[in-house]
């Protein structure tokens, strides 16, 4: 029984193991960029996300007035004269980590601008919120969602509320912030400050490339002090048999990427069989001591493709081909004009390879007559047949005359 115990114990370790490993290498979802701008990074790059919070009320009940803080959206002075607004929550720059005992710090500006008008920069009501991870320090806070611990005015234009909340929740995964991918060298289309975007967090087929872009071009910047942290990129293509995915540029070496010399990460996708649902390419980018950079690109294939040098090899082997068959013939002719030039003594056309049939092709051609090819000595002898046939009596005198002649006569 022992045994039997030991044995599924171990059985079950296994399976363990194994979802274990299936959930790590197939459901690790990307760093999505929050839905909302309710988030900030603290001073150890790990993001927190307060997108759930946004509106809630945090009231702080004051001698003349009441504060209401409705978080991420505004502050507000509540009395028997009315609502006096204190400033609207803006994502630019405005959730930011703090230092010391405050954790973060919001800044909410363009309120009220009555008897406000001369107010820093002219935004009228502004108010700053310092947020504390805990408990206030003069006490616990009541509520689960914590509460306003203390409001300063430091004039009727400018209002501080110290705000303390639990965070453990909203904290998430750190983050490689400044990294950036695009499809330029200054762009972030796809990860924008370590965090992916919408639209390349998963398949989108509003998203998809086109079956007749077959090349992908990404650039990828971070900060240069953490440069030198950023990974050689992994790819993964689902389904695996379909889409041909080959990887290029200085971005597949794991160069370090800076915002002023940005790598390059080259895609060659070819269908290699067309599917009705686009192909799936997960790209994952290791950064060491931060999460790993994670997005997906889809492909669409409506039909297969050849490569490009599959096209154009046809015509390189015919090239190559045709260098060899040009070299042998000349070295051929060479050897053929130098063997009749020394051993059969021929010279000029007639020590050249072949020139024995073309004479007489072309004296075929034109039918015998003259227009051929003819010899030296063919021409020597035509022009000496002629010019004994046209001074047929002076060799004849010469000839008789040499007849009378005796033997040692001078």
């Amino acid at each position: 029984m022992l045994i039997r115990g030991s044995t599924l114990k171990v059985h079950n370790l296994w399976i363990v193991l194994l979802i274990y490993v299936f959930l790590q290498e197939y459901l690790v979802a990307p760093l999505v960029v929050p839905s909302s701008n309710c988030y900030v990074f603290d001073n150890t790059s790990h993001i927190y996300d307060f997108t759930s919070w946004i509106g809630h009320p945090f009231e702080y009940d004051g001698k003349d007035s009441d504060t209401v803080l409705r978080f991420c959206k505004d502050v507000e002075s509540r009395s028997q004269t009315g609502y006096v607004d204190f400033g609207r929550f803006d994502s630019f720059n405005n959730f930011v980590a703090g230092s010391g005992d405050v954790n973060f710090v919001q800044g909410f500006y363009n309120g009220d601008l009555t008897s406000c008008e001369q107010s820093y920069d002219k935004l009228g009501r502004t108010a700053q919120v310092n947020i504390v991870c805990g408990n206030c320090l003069t006490g616990a806070c009541k509520g689960e969602l914590g509460c306003v611990c203390n409001v300063t005015y430091d004039s009727t234009c400018r209002v501080i509320v110290e705000l303390a909340i639990p965070c453990e929740k909203q904290r998430g995964p750190r983050i490689f912030e400044g990294f950036t991918v695009g499809f330029h060298p200054r762009s972030w289309e796809v990860v924008s400050n370590g965090m992916t975007q919408l639209g390349f967090e998963k398949i989108h087929h509003e998203f998809s490339f086109g079956t007749e872009q077959t090349r992908v071009s990404l650039y990828m910047t971070a900060i240069s002090s953490v440069s030198s942290l950023v990974g050689k990129p992994v790819l993964k293509v689902y389904p695996e048999n379909g889409l041909d995915v080959k990887l290029s540029g200085s971005g597949t070496n794991g160069s370090p990427p800076t915002t002023l010399s940005p790598t390059m990460l080259n895609l060659d996708l070819m269908c290699e069989k067309a599917r009705a649902t686009p192909y799936e390419v997960s790209i994952s980018i290791p950064v060491k001591g931060h999460e790993p950079i994670d997005f997906t690109l889809t492909k669409i294939c409506d039909y297969r493709q050849d490569r490009k040098e599959n096209a154009t090899r046809g015509w390189a082997t015919f090239g190559i081909f045709s260098c060899i068959f040009i070299v042998m013939l000349t070295l051929i002719c060479c050897g053929g004009f130098i063997y009749k030039a020394r051993v059969e003594h021929q010279h000029g056309l007639d020590a050249l390879p072949g020139m024995t049939i073309l004479s007489a092709c072309l004296e075929a051609v034109t039918g015998g007559g003259g227009g051929g090819y003819s010899r030296v000595e063919d021409l020597n002898s035509t022009f000496i047949n002629q010019a004994s046939w046209e001074r047929r009596p002076v060799s004849a005198q010469g000839s008789q005359g040499t007849s009378d002649r005796k033997y040692g006569a001078i």
